[in-house]
């Protein structure tokens, strides 16, 4: 049986690094996941596109919880880095992730 492929709209990476862990990114990853579940954002529910994962050290240690999403967009590859997320902010990046609208710009760092 070949694997199922889910289409999706952007990937979210939360940090799960000792630094970001200390400023509260595991409870921001476990609550993101349950919004993006309950919302049916999830990519693998009916009408969800976006995929979540936890991930290592994204480079702002001192300003976690940090995380970042990249999607597809038609001019190319899109990248957004968040530092100092709290889950209001997460959950309107996911939303703007899913609707394929401009992502929010507060505590953005890295690439423009």
């Amino acid at each position: 049986m070949a694997p199922k492929y889910f289409k999706t709209s952007g990937h979210i990476l939360v940090c799960q690094g000792p630094n970001c862990q200390a400023r509260g990114s595991a409870l921001l990853y476990k609550a993101l996941w349950n919004h993006l579940e309950r919302a049916s954002l999830a990519y693998y529910k009916t009408g969800g596109s976006i995929r979540l994962t936890e991930s290592g050290c994204l480079g702002s240690c001192s300003y976690g919880p940090s995380l970042c999403v990249y999607r597809q967009t038609p001019q190319g590859l899109e990248e957004g880095w968040y530092a100092a997320v709290d889950f209001p902010q997460a959950a309107r990046i996911a939303q703007a992730v899913h609707d394929g609208v401009a992502l929010p710009t507060e505590h953005q760092y890295g690439p423009e």
